[in-house]
Formats: structure tokens, sequence, C-alpha cells
């Protein structure tokens, strides 16, 4: 309350106004910023509710922008949900191709497993990205595609192995498919229950595999009665 004193001595009151309130200042993002936010936005509800149960809306909404934000960046959906899949089939690419250093075949394998695993657990939005089916993942994209890429580096890594027993090295890219399937269904199951930890997981992989491939047949064959 303010106080004031007339030119006859008498006082009178009145309320004084409150200060003007401040105004935040919006920081603005650069279009590469927003662009990483929407991708960012994208990943955790792809993760979640899948590319049918997530709308441009949605993604719009969580990144405090408006539809037409995201259309230009992305052209809509298909175009960010693409980004985010690219980006997270080339993470997982060069930690699998990063880890396969040279060393005696089982530490290749053991490596290689470690590599998923290690994967899943810092990346698991993205795993779960990679394992859904979606209407833009057609010849690339797709968990299958995913899986063949990274089995094609196993197949050097076994090719050698073949070549070393006298064994057929037209047969890596079967055994390789097999080897890494086998790794990437495992992983699957292990994203959920996350039990045994990850270094037991690696080791029986591992365990089978390698195994396996010890007591391998160069020609293998069939003991039931159907022949063909």
């Amino acid at each position: 309350m303010m106080v004031t004193v007339a030119t006859d001595g008498s006082t009178s009151s009145e309320k004084s106004s409150p200060p003007p309130a401040r105004r935040t200042r919006r920081v603005r993002m650069t279009g590469k910023e927003r662009r990483e936010q929407l991708l960012d936005v994208g990943r955790t509800l792809f993760a979640d509710k899948g590319f049918e149960g997530t709308s441009v809306e949605e993604i719009a909404a969580r990144a405090g922008v408006s539809k037409p934000v995201v259309y230009e960046h992305f052209g809509g959906k298909e175009g960010l949900y693409a980004v985010v899949v690219d980006r997270e089939m080339r993470q997982l690419l060069d930690m699998v191709t990063g880890a396969l250093t040279a060393g005696h075949p089982r530490e290749l394998l053991e490596q290689a497993a470690f590599a998923l695993l290690d994967y899943i657990e810092t990346y698991t939005d993205g795993f779960r990205i990679l394992v859904r089916d979606s209407p833009v993942a057609q010849s690339t994209g797709t968990f299958a595609s995913l899986i063949s890429d990274i089995a094609t580096q196993v197949e050097d890594i076994l090719g050698m192995e073949f070549k070393a027993r006298g064994f057929d090295q037209r047969l890596a890219p079967l055994y390789a498919q097999a080897l890494v399937g086998m790794v990437a269904l495992t992983g699957q199951w292990w994203l959920d229950v996350r039990k045994p930890r990850k270094a037991e997981v690696a080791a029986h992989l591992v365990n089978l595999a390698w195994h396996g491939l010890e007591n391998l047949e160069s020609k293998p064959r069939l003991i039931g009665h159907r022949k063909s």
C-alpha cells in the first residue's frame, strides 16, 4: 500500500500495482536440435506402443510442437520411424562388428553374444522397435534383415574354420544364420526376463554353439525315417 501526502497536509492511501510478471523466455531450438528431439520422442513411443499405436498427434504433443513440425522434418510418421529403425540397426551392427576382434573362434562367439546382449541392455527401446513388424519395413528394416546382416559378418569366421577342418565352405552362410538366429531369439526372451545375468546367458549360448561346432560332422546324416 502507498501513502500520499496532499498539499493541505492530509494523507490518503492507495493500493500499489503489483510488479509486472516476468515473462519466461522460451528457448528456441535449432532445426537440428528439434529433429533430434523428435527422434528421441518417436523412439520412446514406438518402443512403448509400436508403429500402429503411435500417432503424429501424440508425437507432436509429447515434443511440445504442432503436427506440421513433424511433417516438416520427416514427412510424417513413416519417415520418422524409418530414421529411428535405420539408426538402431547401424548401432547394433557397429557394436557387433566392433566386438569381433582377433582371437580364438570360441572367443569370437563370446564376443558376438556379448555384443548383442550389451545392445539389448543399453538400448532396450531400440531393440523393442527392431523386433516389431511395421508397414514401412520391407526389404530392409526388419529384424530378419538385421540378423542376416550380422550373420554376414560371422560367415567369414565360420568360413575360415570350415576350411581349416576340411568342410564345405559354401555351408558357412547357413551355419552363420543358425548361430546368429539362436543368439537373437534368446536375446528377445532375455529382454523381458533379464535372468540369468548377462555373462551367464552368453556362456550358455557359446556352450551350445561351440560344443556343437566342435563335434560337427562334415556330412551330417538323418537318422529318422524321413529322408526328403
